[in-house]
């Protein structure tokens, strides 16, 4: 598309110097996504990988699981009033016999943070609709000292985010630290939503031998995300939510918060952390932060 970022002037003053220059700035432009026709859902996004986006949507939302429920996804033409096309709307049309969940121009869904539904429910909502239960999965254990390489790896590998500084990063890794996948948008929620719409779009949901890694904090959305994509490790630089560490007990994912250089807090699912590596693991606290 091209529109990942735009140039704006700014009057910078260093020092006491005042001069004016060109400065990079991340773009953000509204996508709205619908479904066999009918509006789903608005979010902010940085234009880019908006059809993975469409349909990791769809997937965090239960609606889809297979390549094979999707028959297309385009963009709308005659989005504006002179009949042009914005590319920023696309619609999904489901497959034959693919269920249309009923839906509103609300965003009506059941488990998003915007949509009013929390607590039991929704926690509910998504232990029970989630199409591969992590509990069920192969346990994937990796080591702390690992894990803690992962924010150096992901960061190494942002470039939108060298030239801007706006942007947040969703990164899937190996469980032998390989860099699978990364997305960079303004939303981490959009980032997380354009993994796992990749992974849809060639076929490899679930993630079950996967790590999710997200720049900034962990809510429910993320979480979310990461449970219905069968992801079994969700880590962050920054903070979890309560609700995200209530789901994460309920589903099994392991949940690891304020991952900064060798030290981690695990919120849930220790036992995916090998207990043998690093001098400061404590089993019953989990990691010191």
């Amino acid at each position: 598309m091209g529109r990942v970022t735009e140039r704006r002037r700014v009057l910078r003053i260093r020092d006491g110097g005042v001069s004016t220059r060109p400065d990079t700035l991340v773009a953000e432009e509204p996508l709205e996504i619908r479904l066999s026709g009918k509006p789903l859902a608005i979010t902010m996004r940085t234009p880019g990988d908006d059809f993975a986006l469409a349909a990791g949507f769809l997937v965090s939302e239960g609606v889809v699981g297979r390549t094979e429920e999707v028959a297309n996804i385009v963009y709308c033409a005659g989005a504006t009033h002179d009949g042009g096309n914005t590319y920023n709307v696309v619609d999904v049309q489901l497959a034959p016999g693919v269920p249309v969940p009923d839906i509103t121009l609300e965003r009506n869904v059941y488990t998003t943070s915007s949509c009013g539904l929390c607590g039991k429910a929704g926690l509910d909502a998504v232990r029970t609709t989630a199409r591969w239960p992590i509990a069920d999965t192969p346990t994937v254990q990796v080591s702390p000292g690992l894990l803690s390489a992962l924010p150096d790896r992901l960061r190494a590998a942002q470039r939108v985010f060298d030239r801007t500084g706006g942007l947040h990063a969703a990164g899937l890794f190996s469980p032998e630290g390989e860099l699978l996948d990364l997305r960079e948008d303004v939303g981490r929620h959009n980032a997380v939503d354009k993994l796992i719409g990749r992974a849809f779009q060639s076929g490899r949901l679930p993630l079950s031998r996967s790590i999710l890694l997200v720049s900034g904090r962990a809510s429910f959305e993320l979480a979310q995300k990461a449970v219905m994509a069968g992801i079994p490790m969700l880590a962050a630089v920054s903070a979890p939510s309560s609700l995200a560490v209530d789901l994460a007990a309920e589903t099994g994912l392991t949940l690891v918060g304020f991952l900064r250089g060798g030290s981690m807090n695990v919120y849930a699912g220790e036992q995916r952390l090998d207990p043998t590596v690093g001098r400061t693991w404590q089993p019953e606290g989990g990691l010191a932060r």
